[in-house]
């Protein structure tokens, strides 16, 4: 089995463990993910015209999403706890298809990657938009949860 295809967080005996970054080289490590939320079209248009009873949801799902980035190694048992250097989270509106698209670039100077990042950071968005609007649509979805790009490592760059 080439190391390519094999799982690196399993040992030889199939136990779970973190993989040893010790001996890598730092480099410039972004990551971008996404995630899209759907909802009613009364729903989305509360965020839009800010008057959502519980406040700003988009601020609030920003500040959590970026808060989601910096606990990632709390919240992923074998992620590495990293020296993030920059997290955004950013939303497009889209009213044809009812549903705020959420982004995410996390940056690091550092020995192994930040997707993982990245990906916490648009799911917790997305959760937190949820949260926030349950009591007005029960009915919304989340999805489309995926690395859109990274680059820096060992690994090289990637896009989709």
């Amino acid at each position: 089995m080439k190391k390519a295809d094999k799982l690196s967080h399993i040992n030889d005996l199939g136990e779970a463990q973190m993989v040893d970054v010790s001996e890598k080289i730092s480099s410039n490590r972004i990551a971008k993910a996404k995630s899209v939320i759907f909802m009613q079209e009364k729903t989305l248009e509360l965020i839009i015209s800010g008057q959502h009873k519980k406040g700003d949801v988009l601020a609030v799902a920003r500040i959590a999403g970026i808060q989601a980035a910096k606990k990632c190694a709390d919240l992923i048992p074998l992620c590495h706890p990293l020296m993030l250097g920059k997290i955004s989270v950013d939303f497009s509106l889209n009213g044809e298809k009812s549903g705020v698209e959420i982004v995410a670039i996390v940056k690091t100077d550092g020995k192994t990657g930040v997707e993982m990042e990245a990906l916490s950071a648009v799911s917790v968005a997305a959760l937190t938009i949820y949260d926030m609007c349950k009591a007005v649509d029960k009915n919304m979805q989340i999805g489309q949860i995926q690395v859109l790009e990274k680059s820096g490592g060992q690994s090289g760059d990637w896009k989709i």
